[in-house]
Protein backbone atom coordinates (compact mmCIF):
# COMPACT_ATOMS: atom_id res chain seq x y z
CA UNK A 1 0.00 0.00 0.00
CA UNK A 2 1.52 3.08 -0.87
CA UNK A 3 0.91 6.00 1.58
CA UNK A 4 2.69 9.11 0.94
CA UNK A 5 1.04 11.80 -0.75
CA UNK A 6 2.81 12.17 -3.71
CA UNK A 7 2.53 9.25 -4.81
CA UNK A 8 -0.90 9.15 -4.38
CA UNK A 9 -1.27 12.41 -5.97
CA UNK A 10 0.54 11.27 -8.92
CA UNK A 11 -0.84 7.97 -9.07
CA UNK A 12 -4.54 9.25 -9.72
CA UNK A 13 -4.33 12.03 -12.10
CA UNK A 14 -1.57 9.89 -13.96
CA UNK A 15 -4.02 6.58 -13.62
CA UNK A 16 -7.28 9.00 -15.37
CA UNK A 17 -5.01 10.43 -17.98
CA UNK A 18 -3.73 6.74 -18.87
CA UNK A 19 -7.39 5.18 -18.55
CA UNK A 20 -8.58 8.27 -21.38
CA UNK A 21 -5.87 8.07 -23.75
CA UNK A 22 -5.35 4.49 -23.72
CA UNK A 23 -9.38 5.11 -24.68
CA UNK A 24 -9.11 7.66 -26.92
CA UNK A 25 -6.27 5.77 -29.25
CA UNK A 26 -8.45 2.66 -29.48
CA UNK A 27 -11.83 4.22 -30.62
CA UNK A 28 -9.56 7.09 -32.78
CA UNK A 29 -11.41 10.13 -30.83
CA UNK A 30 -11.53 13.03 -33.10
CA UNK A 31 -8.08 14.92 -31.84
CA UNK A 32 -10.09 18.55 -31.39
CA UNK A 33 -12.37 16.95 -29.10
CA UNK A 34 -9.91 14.78 -27.51
CA UNK A 35 -7.84 18.22 -26.82
CA UNK A 36 -10.61 19.46 -24.76
CA UNK A 37 -11.39 16.15 -22.93
CA UNK A 38 -7.76 15.92 -21.59
CA UNK A 39 -8.13 19.58 -20.06
CA UNK A 40 -10.43 20.38 -17.23
CA UNK A 41 -12.73 23.97 -18.07
CA UNK A 42 -12.09 25.66 -14.30
CA UNK A 43 -9.88 24.97 -11.17
CA UNK A 44 -11.12 26.87 -8.20
CA UNK A 45 -9.04 27.55 -4.69
CA UNK A 46 -10.13 29.72 -2.69
CA UNK A 47 -8.86 30.61 0.81
CA UNK A 48 -10.89 31.24 3.60
CA UNK A 49 -10.37 32.08 7.10
CA UNK A 50 -12.10 30.52 10.17
CA UNK A 51 -12.21 31.48 14.00
CA UNK A 52 -12.22 28.08 16.15
CA UNK A 53 -13.65 27.40 19.02
CA UNK A 54 -10.74 28.52 21.33
CA UNK A 55 -11.01 32.30 19.46
CA UNK A 56 -7.78 31.44 17.00
CA UNK A 57 -8.45 31.97 13.70
CA UNK A 58 -7.23 29.44 10.65
CA UNK A 59 -6.85 29.51 7.40
CA UNK A 60 -8.10 26.67 4.91
CA UNK A 61 -7.43 25.79 1.67
CA UNK A 62 -10.83 24.76 -0.65
CA UNK A 63 -10.58 23.45 -3.86
CA UNK A 64 -13.68 22.75 -6.62
CA UNK A 65 -12.60 21.26 -10.73
CA UNK A 66 -14.99 21.49 -12.95
CA UNK A 67 -13.97 18.98 -15.82
CA UNK A 68 -16.60 18.74 -18.37
CA UNK A 69 -20.23 20.04 -18.48
CA UNK A 70 -21.03 19.13 -22.51
CA UNK A 71 -23.91 16.48 -21.06
CA UNK A 72 -25.02 18.53 -18.33
CA UNK A 73 -24.59 20.64 -14.90
CA UNK A 74 -21.25 19.74 -13.37
CA UNK A 75 -21.92 17.41 -10.51
CA UNK A 76 -19.78 15.49 -7.77
CA UNK A 77 -18.53 15.25 -4.63
CA UNK A 78 -16.65 17.53 -1.28
CA UNK A 79 -14.37 15.83 0.29
CA UNK A 80 -12.88 16.78 3.49
CA UNK A 81 -9.25 14.55 3.53
CA UNK A 82 -5.71 15.81 4.31
CA UNK A 83 -4.56 14.38 1.01
CA UNK A 84 -7.07 16.94 -0.99
CA UNK A 85 -5.05 18.95 -3.68
CA UNK A 86 -5.71 20.18 -6.91
CA UNK A 87 -3.86 17.44 -8.83
CA UNK A 88 -6.13 14.73 -7.01
CA UNK A 89 -9.53 17.28 -7.29
CA UNK A 90 -8.34 17.26 -11.66
CA UNK A 91 -8.50 13.52 -11.32
CA UNK A 92 -11.71 12.85 -9.56
CA UNK A 93 -12.89 15.29 -11.62
CA UNK A 94 -12.40 13.57 -14.61
CA UNK A 95 -13.70 10.21 -13.55
CA UNK A 96 -16.86 12.33 -12.52
CA UNK A 97 -17.25 12.63 -16.45
CA UNK A 98 -17.01 9.29 -17.57
CA UNK A 99 -19.43 8.53 -14.51
CA UNK A 100 -22.30 10.70 -15.56
CA UNK A 101 -21.96 10.21 -18.89
CA UNK A 102 -21.66 5.90 -18.82
CA UNK A 103 -24.71 6.07 -16.31
CA UNK A 104 -27.09 8.17 -18.75
CA UNK A 105 -27.64 11.48 -16.88
CA UNK A 106 -27.76 15.26 -18.20
CA UNK A 107 -24.30 15.59 -16.09
CA UNK A 108 -21.15 16.65 -16.24
CA UNK A 109 -18.01 16.03 -14.12
CA UNK A 110 -16.94 17.83 -11.07
CA UNK A 111 -14.81 17.38 -8.08
CA UNK A 112 -13.68 19.42 -4.98
CA UNK A 113 -13.12 19.13 -1.15
CA UNK A 114 -11.14 21.03 1.58
CA UNK A 115 -7.16 19.78 2.53
CA UNK A 116 -7.92 18.94 5.77
CA UNK A 117 -8.44 16.03 8.73
CA UNK A 118 -12.38 16.34 10.18
CA UNK A 119 -10.94 14.00 13.07
CA UNK A 120 -9.11 17.15 14.62
CA UNK A 121 -12.38 19.56 15.19
CA UNK A 122 -15.55 19.65 16.62
CA UNK A 123 -18.87 19.69 15.07
CA UNK A 124 -19.13 23.02 15.66
CA UNK A 125 -15.85 24.25 13.86
CA UNK A 126 -16.60 21.14 10.79
CA UNK A 127 -20.31 23.78 10.83
CA UNK A 128 -18.11 26.91 10.84
CA UNK A 129 -15.66 25.87 8.25
CA UNK A 130 -18.31 24.09 6.24
CA UNK A 131 -20.24 27.07 5.91
CA UNK A 132 -17.46 29.33 5.27
CA UNK A 133 -16.50 27.38 2.23
CA UNK A 134 -19.74 27.10 0.76
CA UNK A 135 -19.83 31.50 1.16
CA UNK A 136 -16.09 31.39 -0.70
CA UNK A 137 -17.10 29.27 -3.66
CA UNK A 138 -20.54 31.76 -4.18
CA UNK A 139 -21.47 31.47 -7.20
CA UNK A 140 -19.46 28.75 -8.40
CA UNK A 141 -21.85 26.26 -7.36
CA UNK A 142 -25.63 26.58 -8.10
CA UNK A 143 -28.44 24.21 -8.67
CA UNK A 144 -28.26 24.53 -12.82
CA UNK A 145 -24.41 24.59 -12.99
CA UNK A 146 -23.01 23.07 -10.28
CA UNK A 147 -23.98 20.40 -7.98
CA UNK A 148 -21.86 19.10 -4.83
CA UNK A 149 -22.69 16.03 -3.24
CA UNK A 150 -20.76 13.50 0.02
CA UNK A 151 -17.91 11.96 -0.92
CA UNK A 152 -14.68 10.81 1.83
CA UNK A 153 -15.60 12.58 5.26
CA UNK A 154 -18.67 14.14 4.38
CA UNK A 155 -22.29 13.78 4.77
CA UNK A 156 -25.78 14.13 4.94
CA UNK A 157 -25.05 16.85 7.97
CA UNK A 158 -22.85 18.77 5.76
CA UNK A 159 -24.68 18.83 2.43
CA UNK A 160 -27.50 20.55 5.42
CA UNK A 161 -25.12 23.10 6.39
CA UNK A 162 -23.78 23.65 2.83
CA UNK A 163 -27.66 24.31 1.27
CA UNK A 164 -28.50 26.48 4.36
CA UNK A 165 -25.50 28.15 3.56
CA UNK A 166 -26.21 28.69 0.09
CA UNK A 167 -29.74 29.42 0.21
CA UNK A 168 -29.00 32.31 2.39
CA UNK A 169 -27.20 33.83 0.11
CA UNK A 170 -30.63 33.84 -2.41
CA UNK A 171 -33.34 36.08 -2.79
CA UNK A 172 -36.05 35.19 -0.20
CA UNK A 173 -38.23 34.88 -3.33
CA UNK A 174 -35.91 32.54 -4.97
CA UNK A 175 -34.71 30.43 -2.12
CA UNK A 176 -36.91 27.23 -2.62
CA UNK A 177 -36.09 27.03 -6.62
CA UNK A 178 -32.50 26.12 -5.34
CA UNK A 179 -32.72 23.51 -2.91
CA UNK A 180 -31.10 21.63 -5.41
CA UNK A 181 -28.07 22.85 -5.28
CA UNK A 182 -26.57 19.71 -2.95
CA UNK A 183 -27.66 16.17 -3.20
CA UNK A 184 -27.33 13.61 -0.35
CA UNK A 185 -28.71 15.57 2.03
CA UNK A 186 -30.70 14.46 4.84
CA UNK A 187 -34.36 13.42 4.03
CA UNK A 188 -36.11 16.15 6.49
CA UNK A 189 -33.93 18.91 4.13
CA UNK A 190 -35.07 17.79 1.04
CA UNK A 191 -32.65 14.35 0.06
CA UNK A 192 -34.20 11.29 -0.91
CA UNK A 193 -35.43 8.22 0.79
CA UNK A 194 -32.64 5.98 0.55
CA UNK A 195 -29.89 8.02 -1.16
CA UNK A 196 -27.74 7.11 2.07
CA UNK A 197 -26.84 3.39 0.75
CA UNK A 198 -27.60 3.99 -3.08
CA UNK A 199 -23.75 3.87 -3.78
CA UNK A 200 -23.02 0.71 -1.91
CA UNK A 201 -26.58 -0.90 -2.84
CA UNK A 202 -24.65 -0.36 -6.49
CA UNK A 203 -21.19 -1.81 -5.74
CA UNK A 204 -23.88 -4.87 -4.31
CA UNK A 205 -25.51 -4.79 -7.38
CA UNK A 206 -22.73 -4.62 -9.67
CA UNK A 207 -21.08 -7.94 -8.09
CA UNK A 208 -24.70 -9.94 -8.20
CA UNK A 209 -25.45 -8.52 -12.16
CA UNK A 210 -21.83 -10.30 -12.61
CA UNK A 211 -22.34 -13.40 -10.97
CA UNK A 212 -25.36 -13.95 -12.08
CA UNK A 213 -24.42 -13.73 -15.96
CA UNK A 214 -22.12 -16.34 -14.91
CA UNK A 215 -24.57 -18.14 -14.06
CA UNK A 216 -23.42 -18.31 -10.27
CA UNK A 217 -25.22 -16.31 -7.24
CA UNK A 218 -23.76 -15.10 -3.81
CA UNK A 219 -24.36 -17.98 -2.05
CA UNK A 220 -21.44 -17.94 0.38
CA UNK A 221 -19.29 -16.26 -1.42
CA UNK A 222 -16.61 -14.29 0.86
CA UNK A 223 -15.62 -10.82 0.28
CA UNK A 224 -13.42 -8.25 1.94
CA UNK A 225 -13.92 -4.64 2.05
CA UNK A 226 -11.18 -2.10 2.55
CA UNK A 227 -12.64 1.32 4.20
CA UNK A 228 -16.07 0.47 6.66
CA UNK A 229 -17.64 4.00 5.87
CA UNK A 230 -21.13 4.74 3.77
CA UNK A 231 -19.77 2.97 0.77
CA UNK A 232 -18.16 -0.11 2.60
CA UNK A 233 -21.15 -0.79 5.32
CA UNK A 234 -23.96 -0.50 2.36
CA UNK A 235 -22.52 -2.90 0.68
CA UNK A 236 -21.33 -5.13 2.98
CA UNK A 237 -25.03 -5.02 4.44
CA UNK A 238 -26.37 -5.93 1.40
CA UNK A 239 -23.76 -8.61 0.29
CA UNK A 240 -24.13 -10.41 4.05
CA UNK A 241 -28.49 -10.01 3.09
CA UNK A 242 -28.18 -12.19 0.31
CA UNK A 243 -26.11 -14.95 1.50
CA UNK A 244 -22.47 -13.68 1.17
CA UNK A 245 -19.85 -13.63 3.79
CA UNK A 246 -17.32 -10.66 5.14
CA UNK A 247 -14.69 -12.50 6.39
CA UNK A 248 -12.09 -9.33 6.72
CA UNK A 249 -12.32 -5.36 7.19
CA UNK A 250 -9.43 -3.08 6.70
CA UNK A 251 -9.39 1.08 7.73
CA UNK A 252 -6.57 3.30 8.72
CA UNK A 253 -6.99 2.17 12.12
CA UNK A 254 -6.96 -1.69 11.81
CA UNK A 255 -6.73 -4.86 9.81
CA UNK A 256 -10.10 -7.41 10.93
CA UNK A 257 -10.46 -10.80 10.20
CA UNK A 258 -13.00 -13.79 11.19
CA UNK A 259 -13.34 -16.26 9.08
CA UNK A 260 -16.84 -17.52 10.53
CA UNK A 261 -17.92 -13.98 9.55
CA UNK A 262 -18.55 -10.80 10.53
CA UNK A 263 -21.54 -9.34 12.05
CA UNK A 264 -21.92 -6.42 10.02
CA UNK A 265 -24.49 -4.54 12.18
CA UNK A 266 -22.95 -5.27 14.95
CA UNK A 267 -19.56 -3.60 13.32
CA UNK A 268 -21.23 -0.63 12.47
CA UNK A 269 -22.52 -0.10 16.00
CA UNK A 270 -18.87 -0.23 17.11
CA UNK A 271 -17.98 2.16 14.80
CA UNK A 272 -20.71 4.74 15.69
CA UNK A 273 -19.58 5.68 19.00
CA UNK A 274 -15.67 6.14 17.48
CA UNK A 275 -15.75 8.28 14.95
CA UNK A 276 -15.22 5.67 12.48
CA UNK A 277 -12.80 3.97 13.46
CA UNK A 278 -12.79 0.02 13.55
CA UNK A 279 -10.33 -0.80 15.81
CA UNK A 280 -10.67 -3.00 18.92
CA UNK A 281 -14.25 -4.54 17.61
CA UNK A 282 -14.33 -7.82 19.60
CA UNK A 283 -15.80 -9.63 16.86
CA UNK A 284 -13.01 -10.69 14.90
CA UNK A 285 -9.36 -10.23 15.38
CA UNK A 286 -6.79 -8.15 13.83
CA UNK A 287 -4.28 -9.17 11.46
CA UNK A 288 -1.20 -6.83 10.09
CA UNK A 289 -2.75 -4.46 7.29
CA UNK A 290 -0.12 -6.33 4.82
CA UNK A 291 -2.00 -9.40 5.20
CA UNK A 292 -5.26 -7.92 3.65
CA UNK A 293 -5.22 -8.07 -0.11
CA UNK A 294 -3.71 -11.17 0.10
CA UNK A 295 -6.78 -13.23 1.64
CA UNK A 296 -8.26 -16.62 0.58
CA UNK A 297 -11.55 -14.66 -0.56
CA UNK A 298 -13.76 -14.44 -4.06
CA UNK A 299 -14.39 -10.33 -3.81
CA UNK A 300 -12.29 -7.31 -2.87
CA UNK A 301 -14.14 -4.45 -2.77
CA UNK A 302 -11.75 -1.27 -2.39
CA UNK A 303 -14.08 1.66 -0.59
CA UNK A 304 -11.23 4.00 0.74
CA UNK A 305 -9.22 6.10 -1.31
CA UNK A 306 -7.65 5.87 -4.60
CA UNK A 307 -4.12 4.55 -5.53
CA UNK A 308 -4.41 1.26 -3.21
CA UNK A 309 -4.00 -1.42 -4.86
CA UNK A 310 -0.57 -1.12 -7.03
CA UNK A 311 2.11 -3.14 -8.36
CA UNK A 312 3.35 -3.81 -4.53
CA UNK A 313 0.07 -5.45 -3.83
CA UNK A 314 -1.94 -6.25 -6.84
CA UNK A 315 0.08 -10.14 -6.83
CA UNK A 316 -1.30 -11.04 -3.72
CA UNK A 317 -5.06 -10.97 -4.73
CA UNK A 318 -6.45 -13.92 -4.61
CA UNK A 319 -10.21 -13.26 -5.50
CA UNK A 320 -11.74 -13.92 -9.32
CA UNK A 321 -13.54 -10.26 -8.72
CA UNK A 322 -12.53 -7.04 -7.46
CA UNK A 323 -15.17 -4.31 -6.87
CA UNK A 324 -14.23 -0.55 -7.07
CA UNK A 325 -16.37 0.99 -4.25
CA UNK A 326 -14.02 3.95 -3.81
CA UNK A 327 -12.77 6.14 -6.86
CA UNK A 328 -9.59 5.40 -8.70
CA UNK A 329 -8.63 2.24 -6.10
CA UNK A 330 -6.26 0.82 -8.88
CA UNK A 331 -3.80 1.77 -10.24
CA UNK A 332 -2.34 1.19 -13.77
CA UNK A 333 0.41 -1.68 -12.61
CA UNK A 334 -1.94 -2.60 -10.53
CA UNK A 335 -4.47 -3.35 -12.94
CA UNK A 336 -2.40 -4.75 -15.63
CA UNK A 337 -1.10 -7.70 -12.95
CA UNK A 338 -4.99 -8.33 -12.01
CA UNK A 339 -5.62 -8.34 -15.11
CA UNK A 340 -3.33 -11.29 -16.01
CA UNK A 341 -3.96 -13.05 -13.40
CA UNK A 342 -7.69 -13.09 -14.68
CA UNK A 343 -9.30 -11.04 -11.88
CA UNK A 344 -12.39 -9.55 -13.58
CA UNK A 345 -12.49 -5.65 -12.59
CA UNK A 346 -15.90 -3.67 -11.76
CA UNK A 347 -14.73 -0.48 -13.05
CA UNK A 348 -15.33 2.39 -10.51
CA UNK A 349 -17.12 4.43 -12.77
CA UNK A 350 -19.91 1.88 -13.26
CA UNK A 351 -19.58 0.13 -9.78
CA UNK A 352 -20.15 2.77 -7.69
CA UNK A 353 -22.43 4.88 -9.72
CA UNK A 354 -25.15 3.79 -7.84
CA UNK A 355 -24.63 7.20 -5.73
CA UNK A 356 -24.39 9.77 -8.28
CA UNK A 357 -27.71 8.26 -10.00
CA UNK A 358 -29.16 8.56 -6.47
CA UNK A 359 -28.29 12.32 -6.81
CA UNK A 360 -29.68 12.54 -10.17
CA UNK A 361 -33.08 11.55 -8.57
CA UNK A 362 -33.13 13.98 -5.52
CA UNK A 363 -31.98 16.40 -8.04
CA UNK A 364 -35.40 16.02 -10.04
CA UNK A 365 -37.25 15.30 -7.16
CA UNK A 366 -36.36 18.80 -5.68
CA UNK A 367 -36.54 20.70 -8.98
CA UNK A 368 -39.91 19.06 -9.96
CA UNK A 369 -41.02 19.56 -6.07
CA UNK A 370 -41.74 15.80 -5.60
CA UNK A 371 -41.62 13.40 -2.92
CA UNK A 372 -40.61 9.37 -3.70
CA UNK A 373 -41.09 6.32 -1.22
CA UNK A 374 -38.15 4.67 0.08
CA UNK A 375 -39.53 1.42 -2.66
CA UNK A 376 -39.73 3.49 -5.64
CA UNK A 377 -36.57 5.30 -5.45
CA UNK A 378 -34.34 2.00 -4.81
CA UNK A 379 -36.27 0.33 -7.84
CA UNK A 380 -35.03 3.42 -10.09
CA UNK A 381 -31.90 2.99 -9.19
CA UNK A 382 -31.96 -0.76 -9.40
CA UNK A 383 -33.27 -0.48 -12.70
CA UNK A 384 -30.83 2.23 -14.23
CA UNK A 385 -27.78 0.03 -12.95
CA UNK A 386 -28.89 -3.11 -14.48
CA UNK A 387 -29.32 -1.53 -17.82
CA UNK A 388 -26.17 0.27 -17.50
CA UNK A 389 -24.68 -3.10 -16.43
CA UNK A 390 -25.93 -4.63 -19.99
CA UNK A 391 -25.07 -2.10 -22.19
CA UNK A 392 -21.27 -2.56 -20.58
CA UNK A 393 -21.71 -6.48 -20.78
CA UNK A 394 -22.42 -6.36 -24.70
CA UNK A 395 -19.24 -3.88 -25.16
CA UNK A 396 -17.47 -6.44 -23.11
CA UNK A 397 -17.94 -9.29 -25.65
CA UNK A 398 -18.46 -7.42 -28.94
CA UNK A 399 -14.65 -6.00 -28.56
CA UNK A 400 -13.23 -8.91 -26.49
CA UNK A 401 -12.04 -6.50 -24.08
CA UNK A 402 -12.16 -5.67 -20.08
CA UNK A 403 -14.55 -3.98 -18.51
CA UNK A 404 -12.77 -1.06 -17.62
CA UNK A 405 -11.83 -0.16 -21.11
CA UNK A 406 -15.98 -1.31 -22.00
CA UNK A 407 -17.18 1.28 -19.61
CA UNK A 408 -14.51 4.11 -21.34
CA UNK A 409 -15.48 3.74 -24.20
CA UNK A 410 -19.31 3.70 -23.83
CA UNK A 411 -18.65 6.89 -21.86
CA UNK A 412 -16.12 8.58 -23.92
CA UNK A 413 -18.08 8.03 -26.80
CA UNK A 414 -21.17 9.72 -25.50
CA UNK A 415 -19.95 13.11 -24.88
CA UNK A 416 -17.83 12.90 -28.27
CA UNK A 417 -20.86 12.50 -29.80
CA UNK A 418 -22.52 15.64 -27.81
CA UNK A 419 -19.79 17.26 -29.16
CA UNK A 420 -19.89 16.40 -32.87
CA UNK A 421 -23.53 17.09 -32.88
CA UNK A 422 -23.48 20.72 -31.34
CA UNK A 423 -20.10 22.15 -32.76
CA UNK A 424 -17.36 24.40 -31.24
CA UNK A 425 -18.60 27.93 -30.40
CA UNK A 426 -17.54 30.37 -32.13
Amino acid sequence: MINTKKAIKQSMYETVMHQFNKTADMIDLNPNIRKILGITNNEIIVHFPVKMDNGKVEVFTGYRVQHNNALGPYKGGLRYHDTVDIDAAKALAMWMTWKTSLAGLPFGGAKGGIKIDPRNYSDSELERITRRFTYALGENIGPEHDIPAPDVNTNPQTMAWIVDTYMSTISSSERSHNQHVVTGKPVGAGGLEGRDRATGFGVYLSIKLLLAAEDKDLSNKKFIVQGFGNVGYWASHFLTKDGAKLIAVQDAHATLYNEVGIDTQALAQHCEPRKGSIKGFQGADEIESNEFFGLDCDIVIPAALGNQITAENAFKVQASILAEGANGPTDKEGEQILLEKGVTIIPDIFCNSGGVIGSYFEWLQNRNGELWQLEEVMAKIEKKLTENFYKIHSEVNKRNVDWRTAAFILAISRVETAYKQRGIFP
